[in-house]
């Protein structure tokens, strides 16, 4: 199982979102999470996304379509030292219309380094989620480098927020078919619950 991915469009404000009826599933993380990584993953894709040495190239929200009725959104990084003030402060002001904002939004994919776990910044996005009834999806990244002797405090490094995360790799696929199949079930849940809250207005 793979995701059949296709990038549609970047935007920087919300009158530049794709206007389609599709449920659309968000990808966040720190700028030095493996977001891009972590999306070709899920695609089955070496091009997908670009992927850099240097963190915190995504500076737009990148729109993907999946199939007939899914999208994923690759959300701009945060958190790094290097970026500008001004730069951070577009980027978390974009991220805030888009999560606060967009009706077509069923599940937020909060992706975060398996070594240091969620920090204030995911927990306020977790929030953010959970005040808008938008399922939350927690992925541990980059957990090929932890030994099994280190996963368990891994894991409780997570319970702040509230649930239990995916471990997963790009690099050897740990967790990319559950990552899959849980954002593939977020859309359907999505849909059955409510078709008419995707449909363009």
């Amino acid at each position: 199982m793979r995701l059949d991915a296709k990038f549609v469009t970047s935007a920087f404000a919300p009158e530049g979102y794709p206007r389609w009826d599709r449920v659309e599933v968000a990808l966040a993380g720190r700028s030095n999470v493996g977001k891009s990584s972590m999306l070709n993953a899920l695609a089955g894709s070496k091009n997908l996304a670009r992927t850099s040495r240097t963190p915190g190239r995504t500076r737009a929200l990148n729109f993907f379509a999946v199939g007939d009725r899914l999208a994923i959104v690759d959300l701009p990084g945060y958190g790094f030292a290097k970026m500008a003030r001004t730069q951070a402060a577009r980027i978390a002001s974009m991220m805030n219309d888009y999560l606060g904002q967009s009706e077509r939004l069923a599940g937020l994919v909060l992706l975060v380094d398996a070594r240091r776990g969620p920090e204030r910044e995911e927990l306020d996005l977790a929030a953010l989620a959970a005040g808008r009834g938008v399922k939350l999806i927690a992925v541990a990244t980059k957990c090929d480098k932890l030994r099994r002797s280190e996963r368990a405090a891994a894991l409780a490094r997570f319970k702040p927020l509230g649930i239990e995360p995916i471990l997963c790799s790009a690099l050897d696929s740990e967790g990319i078919d559950e990552l899959r199949r849980r954002i593939v079930g977020c859309a359907r849940e999505a849909r059955r619950a409510s078709t008419a809250d995707f449909l363009p207005r």
